[in-house]
C-alpha cells in the first residue's frame, strides 16, 4: 500500500480530532448533537467548523489520490502531494481553532493546490 493511500486514511480521520476538541466542553448532548454543537462559542465553535470543513475537503482529495494512483502517476509526486495535503489540513484546523484567519486561508489554499496538483500529475501521466 502506498504512502498516498495511508494519507487517505489520515485525512479521513482528521475531522474526528476536531470533533473531539469541539465536544470537550463536557455535557455533550448525544440526543441532539447538532443543536448542542450549534450553541458552542469560541475555540470549540471554531473546532466544530474545522471538523465540518475537513469532512467537505475529503472527497476531492480522495478522488484525486485514487485517480492519480489508477493512472500510475509518478509515485513520488503522488505521495508528496498527499502528505502535504494532510499536513496542510491539520495546520488548517489548528489555525482555525487558534482564530488565525489569514494563516487558515493560506493553508486551505495550499491544501486545495495539492488536490489540483494530484489531478495535474495524473493528467500528465495519462496524456
Amino acid at each position: 500500500m502506498t504512502l498516498a493511500y495511508w494519507c487517505l486514511l489520515a485525512a479521513a480521520l482528521i475531522p474526528f480530532g476536531f470533533a473531539g476538541a469541539a465536544k470537550s466542553a463536557g455535557q455533550f448532548d448525544n440526543a441532539r448533537p447538532r443543536a448542542w454543537l450549534a450553541n458552542l462559542e469560541g475555540w470549540r465553535q471554531r473546532a466544530n467548523w474545522a471538523q465540518m470543513n475537513s469532512f467537505e475537503a475529503f472527497p476531492p482529495f480522495a478522488a484525486a489520490v485514487l485517480v492519480a494512483e489508477q493512472l500510475d502517476a509518478g509515485q513520488g509526486w503522488v505521495d508528496g502531494l498527499a502528505v502535504a495535503f494532510v499536513v496542510m489540513r491539520v495546520g488548517y484546523g489548528l489555525a482555525y481553532i487558534a482564530d488565525r484567519p489569514m494563516l487558515r486561508s493560506l493553508l486551505w489554499t495550499a491544501a486545495f493546490a495539492c488536490v489540483v496538483g494530484l489531478f495535474i500529475v495524473a493528467a500528465l501521466t495519462g496524456a
